[in-house]
């Protein structure tokens, strides 16, 4: 009786070498140095942010989740290195922040004056070291003028514009120049891209360098969220809040935003 060749045997004369079947051990072991990969970018190079208010619209709206580089703006290391290069903060970079005003509070603007710069709005336009800036990202969506907010610094702070810093309140003409507020050391002059709405660098002063937590790299994720909703601390609201993410997923997610570049 002739012999029938075996798949195995056919395989060993062709030369391949079946590839040995990784063991549950050796699974298990792939799978938790993926998760301490992943834990370690989570940790200390990206950091997931929801964007509260809409004084970034049209950028950022109520509702978008953004991935913020942890690295590019912290104090450069050798062991991260060339895979992220650290770089200073620049004139019209976007960069998540802790309030100078209240404590434990993420803030989102865009910068528009580094140290050394002199900062000045005419009219609701923005100078900056005596000239006009091009600004096509930013929004006038209220119709009334408001003489500090459009005419900054020319009017001094108050109460009755809104500003409730009262440390800003009494710093802010120490830093007036020639009509100018002047960025100082180590602090950059950030404001929102919706101009009219933004509580921002106008109202309470300056960004501490060390506030800084990062750049906002692209949205993963944008949902419609009702304005005051970073604002609700009651369980049963977050919970009332969740169960409508559950129900309307697909119906109220922005699909168009998703993995939109923040610039």
């Amino acid at each position: 009786m002739r012999n029938v060749p075996t798949i195995s045997q056919e395989k060993e004369e062709a030369g391949v070498n079946e590839k040995p079947r990784e063991t549950p051990v050796e699974f298990f072991a792939s799978l938790a140095e993926l998760l301490v990969i992943v834990l370690f970018i989570m940790t200390f190079v990206l950091q997931n942010f929801e964007i509260p208010s809409s004084s970034m619209e049209d950028t950022m709206l109520i509702g978008d989740h953004v991935l913020v580089n942890r690295e590019q703006f912290a104090p450069p290391t050798r062991w991260m290195g060339p895979l992220l290069p650290y770089r200073d903060i620049r004139r019209g970079d976007i960069v998540v922040f802790l309030s100078p005003e209240e404590p434990g509070l993420f803030v989102v603007k865009r910068i528009i004056g580094v140290p050394g710069d002199r900062i000045h709005l005419r009219d609701g336009a923005a100078y900056r070291n005596g000239e006009k800036l091009d600004e096509p990202f930013v929004q006038h969506k209220l119709a009334n003028y408001d003489p500090y907010r459009d005419n900054f610094p020319a009017v001094p702070p108050s109460e009755m514009y809104g500003i409730t810093s009262q440390d800003w309140m009494v710093t802010m003409p120490s830093h007036v120049q020639d009509g100018d507020v002047v960025v100082p050391p180590n602090g950059y002059f950030g404001m929102g891209d919706n101009r009219d709405v933004s509580k921002d660098s106008r109202y309470w002063g300056f960004i501490p360098r060390q506030n800084v937590i990062g750049r906002p790299m692209f949205i993963y994720w944008s949902f419609i969220t009702p304005p005051d909703q970073y604002q609700m601390r009651d369980a049963g609201d977050r919970l009332a809040f969740l169960t409508h993410i559950v129900i309307h997923f697909f119906d109220e997610t922005r699909w168009s935003r998703t993995f939109r570049t923040v610039r």
